[in-house]
């Protein structure tokens, strides 16, 4: 038996997002920036997924903006806010969030623009007080993740997007981990700042978007050309532009269903768990992203449980998977002061709704098998 587990890495493209493909790579294949006839079916293409995706974020199709995925989107927002407000104003983000934040705020450190990095609680949640606690009028930008991708919490980002316009700044997240598996409305929280990448949510790697709010000020990522509004030089990549549409539309549908399902595959494998004795605790706050499980076992090691299960026919990850080559405990779990004897022995189980309860009992039983 084969067995994927690890959807908060990447997740497989959905048929109809492949099929939406296909025609752009193939017959509809023309520029989208030029005058002529054989484009015009390539720019309504790229028109109208703008549209869909803004309309599952309850954002305005002139604020999304196509990128190479949530990698270039983060990098995008911090650097650029940077070089805007210039060294006399600060940017405060979490300690826990994705590397793609934290090396963008180092690179903008060495530029000499200053980076405050605050903490979370036991839950991995970067309380409100904290936040009102380190910030002042000299903040230019606020980004704090949406949830997190090790440890699957939400964080509370209508609070903390107030309390950043309270005090004049910009309000940035990093949603990767939850667009397409909880519901997000732009409006609703009042960011202005929001980063996504299609291969979260069963669309193609190596494109996402940047929701940038209204009269949001934005340095241009690449310089070259007159795509995405002059903000981003480069020739469209239609098909998978299209095929993100498709793939977000579609999982923003089914997001009650595959929470009760993913809710589901947890609550039987944390069971089995429980039933045979197995010394473990979960990470994270309760309120979390469905199917993200992050377990940490007694006196074991995570990198052996890794092995041990891909044996088996089980991918999953340990630690955070931008870690997944180091021992040392990722620096989300030390930020959430996990015990050392546990935190060593820390898998991520990410279910998608692909996986069945069959698959879930038989992960519960290959884990019990190894540690027994």
């Amino acid at each position: 038996m084969k067995i994927y587990a690890d959807h908060a890495a990447t997740t497989k493209l959905d048929i109809d997002a492949f099929e939406a493909m296909k025609k752009y790579l193939l017959e509809e294949y023309g520029n989208a920036s030029q005058p002529y006839s054989f484009s015009r079916t390539p720019k309504a293409a790229l028109k109208s997924a703008r549209e869909i995706i803004a309309k599952c974020i309850n954002a305005a199709p002139e604020e999304i903006f196509f990128t190479s995925g949530g990698t270039e989107s983060d990098n995008w927002a911090i650097k650029s806010t940077a070089l805007i407000y210039g060294n006399n104003r600060a940017t405060i983000t979490s300690q826990i969030e994705h590397h793609a934040i934290l090396h963008a705020c180092h690179a903008v450190e060495r530029m000499g623009y200053p980076v405050t990095y605050i903490p979370v609680d036991c839950y991995g949640v970067v309380r409100p007080k904290t936040l009102k606690d380190t910030i002042s009028y000299n903040t230019k930008l606020v980004s704090i993740m949406f949830a997190n991708n090790e440890i699957g919490t939400i964080e509370p980002i209508r609070e903390l997007c107030d309390i950043a316009h309270q005090y004049g700044a910009l309000f940035h997240t990093d949603a990767v981990q939850a667009i397409g598996h909880v519901k997000v409305d732009v409006k609703d929280l009042g960011i202005d700042m929001l980063s996504a990448s299609a291969h979260k949510f069963n669309g193609p790697k190596g494109v996402g978007f940047l929701y940038l709010k209204s009269k949001t000020p934005l340095t241009p990522y690449v310089d070259g050309g007159a795509q995405e509004f002059g903000m981003r030089a480069g020739t469209e990549n239609v098909a998978s532009i299209v095929a993100m549409a498709v793939a977000l539309e579609k999982s923003c549908r089914r997001i009650d269903d595959a929470t009760n399902h993913l809710l589901a595959l947890e609550e039987v494998l944390l069971d089995d768990l429980q039933k045979a004795g197995i010394d473990f605790i979960r990470n994270g706050s309760a309120n979390k992203i469905p199917g993200i499980l992050s377990l940490s076992f007694k006196h074991a090691q995570g990198e052996m449980l890794l092995h041990r299960l891909d044996l088996m026919g089980i991918s999953v990850s340990t630690g955070s998977a931008c870690d997944s080559q180091n021992t040392q405990l990722s620096h989300v779990l030390s930020a959430i002061n996990v015990l050392e004897e546990y935190g060593y022995g820390t898998i991520r189980i990410s279910f998608g709704h692909e996986n069945t309860i069959e698959e879930s009992r038989y992960i519960a039983a290959a884990i019990i098998k190894i540690l027994k």
